[in-house]
C-alpha cells in the first residue's frame, strides 16, 4: 500500500489522527528477522500503538533475568578493573560541582543555548509556515528542551538497565564497576531534571521509539542484549548527542552539566565495547550473532527516527496546514538536527564494529541507510572522555587524559 496516497487523500482531521499509526506499522512490518520482531514486537505495540509512555501514569514493564553470582570474587577482567578505578576516581556531585545560581534566559540572543540555523526555518517558510523573530526564538527553546528530555527519559531507563546488568553480568570486575555506572545514571538523571526544571521550566514526554527500546531491554532475560541495547546503543547514541550539544551550546551551565556527563558516559560505552567484544567473537554461535546484528542494526533506524521530535511537531503545528511529511522534511534538512545524527552514528557504528557486529552480511543494510560512512572511526575503547572533550573543542587532548 502507498501510505502517502493514502494519507494525501484524507481530511486534514482524519490524516493527522491516522498517520502516526502508519508510520508505527511501517517500523514494525520493515523488520524482517522473525526472532528481532518477537524481540521488538511486544514493546512497539506498548510504545507506538498503546503510547504507554504518554498516558500520564507510571509505566510497570515485567523484567526478568538471571542474578549471576560468583562466590568466589574472582579478578577476572583486569580492562574492567581499571574502569571500576577509574571511575571511582572521578565520581561528582551534581549540586556541588555545578553553578545551580548561573542565570539561564533561553531567549537572550547573546547567550543562545543553540544556534539560530539550527533549524531549517526556510523550508518551514517554504511550507507556509513563516515565524516572527520571538517565534523562532521560543521554538528553539522548545527543541532544545525536547533534547533534553529525551535525553532525561534515556538516563531513567539506563538508570534502571544500569542495575540490571550488574546483577546478570557474567565478569564479577564487570559487576565492581556497573555499580559506579548505577550512581553515574543517577547523577545524570538528577542533573538533567533539575535543568528542564529549573531553568528551562518544561518537560517533554518520553519519544515513542525510545519507549519502545527501553522497554524491550528492560524485558528482555539475556544479559548480553541488556548490554548491547543499552551499554551500545542507547549510550553511545547518546554519548553523540550530548557531544553535538556541548558542542553548539553557548549556556555556560548546560555547557558544564554536559562536559561531566559525556566524561562518564565514555566510561560507559567502553565498558559495553569491553565485556561484548570477546562474547560476541568467540562465545555465542553464528545464529546468535546474526540475531544480534539484525537487533541493532533495527534499533539504529529506531534511535534515528526517535530524532524527529514529533512531540515538538504536535505541539507548534498539528492540525495546521503542515503535516507530518513536511515535519520531516524540515527536519531531516535542519543543520543542527543533522549534525546530531552525524555525530551519534560517528560513535556507534565504530562500537558495533569493535564488537564484531558489522559482518559483510549487514554491512550493504548499513550501508543502505548512509551509515557505513562511520565505519572506520575510534571505537569507545580507543578514546577517553577528555579526548572526546578536546576534539569537540577544536584542541589537542593531554597526554595523561583519562575517561
Amino acid at each position: 500500500m502507498n501510505t502517502d496516497k493514502l494519507m494525501d487523500i484524507l481530511p486534514e482531521k482524519v490524516r493527522s489522527r491516522v498517520e502516526p499509526y502508519f508510520e508505527a506499522l511501517e517500523v514494525m512490518t520493515a523488520v524482517k528477522d522473525p526472532k528481532v520482531a518477537a524481540s521488538l514486537g511486544p514493546a512497539s505495540v506498548r510504545g507506538l500503538f498503546l503510547q504507554r509512555g504518554k498516558q500520564g501514569v507510571p509505566t510497570k514493564i515485567p523484567a526478568s533475568h538471571e542474578a549471576y553470582f560468583d562466590w568466589t570474587y574472582p579478578s577476572d577482567q583486569p580492562e574492567m578493573l581499571d574502569l571500576y578505578r577509574r571511575a571511582k576516581a572521578a565520581q561528582w556531585d551534581g549540586e556541588e560541582r555545578l553553578d545551580w545560581s548561573t542565570s539561564v534566559d533561553p531567549h537572550d540572543p547573546e547567550v543562545p543555548i543553540i544556534p539560530e540555523n539550527f533549524i531549517n526555518f526556510e523550508k518551514l517558510a517554504d511550507y507556509g509556515i513563516k515565524l516572527t523573530p520571538q517565534e523562532k526564538t521560543r521554538f528553539r527553546t522548545d527543541i532544545t528542551a525536547w533534547q533534553l528530555s529525551q535525553f532525561l527519559h534515556g538516563e531513567q531507563g539506563a538508570l534502571f538497565a544500569a542495575a540490571q546488568v550488574t546483577e546478570a553480568v557474567q565478569f564479577f570486575d564487570g559487576k565492581l564497576y556497573g555499580a559506579t555506572q548505577v550512581v553515574d545514571e543517577a547523577r545524570h538523571v538528577e542533573v538533567f531534571h533539575r535543568y528542564l526544571d529549573t531553568k528551562l521550566n518544561k518537560l517533554y514526554q518520553v519519544n515513542d521509539n525510545l519507549f519502545v527500546i527501553i522497554d524491550a531491554l528492560m524485558s528482555d532475560s539475556r544479559w548480553d542484549m541488556k548490554f548491547l541495547g543499552m551499554q551500545i546503543m542507547v549510550e553511545g547514541l547518546a554519548l553523540g548527542a550530548f557531544g553535538t550539544l556541548y558542542k553548539i551550546t553557548k549556556e555556560p551551565l548546560l555547557k558544564e552539566l554536559l562536559r561531566n556527563v559525556i566524561h562518564d558516559e565514555s566510561r560507559h560505552v567502553h565498558y559495553g565495547v569491553c565485556a561484548l567484544r570477546e562474547h560476541f567473537n568467540h562465545h555465542i554461535t553464528e545464529r546468535e550473532r546474526r540475531e544480534r546484528e539484525d537487533w541493532a542494526f533495527e534499533v539504529a533506524i529506531l534511535m534515528r527516527n526517535r530524532f524527529l521530535a514529533y512531540e515538538v511537531y504536535e505541539e507548534w503545528f498539528e492540525g495546521t496546514m503542515l503535516t507530518r511529511k513536511q515535519w520531516r522534511d524540515v527536519v531531516n534538512t535542519s543543520p543542527g538536527l543533522e549534525e546530531f545524527r552525524h555525530v551519534m552514528f560517528s560513535r556507534l557504528v565504530p562500537n558495533l564494529r569493535e564488537i564484531g557486529l558489522m559482518s559483510e552480511r549487514i554491512i550493504p543494510h548499513y550501508d543502505r541507510v548512509g551509515l557505513m560512512k562511520y565505519f572506520g572511526g575510534k571505537s569507545a575503547d580507543a578514546i577517553s572522555g577528555e579526548e572526546m572533550i578536546a576534539e569537540l573543542d577544536g584542541r589537542d587532548a593531554p597526554v595523561s587524559a583519562v575517561a
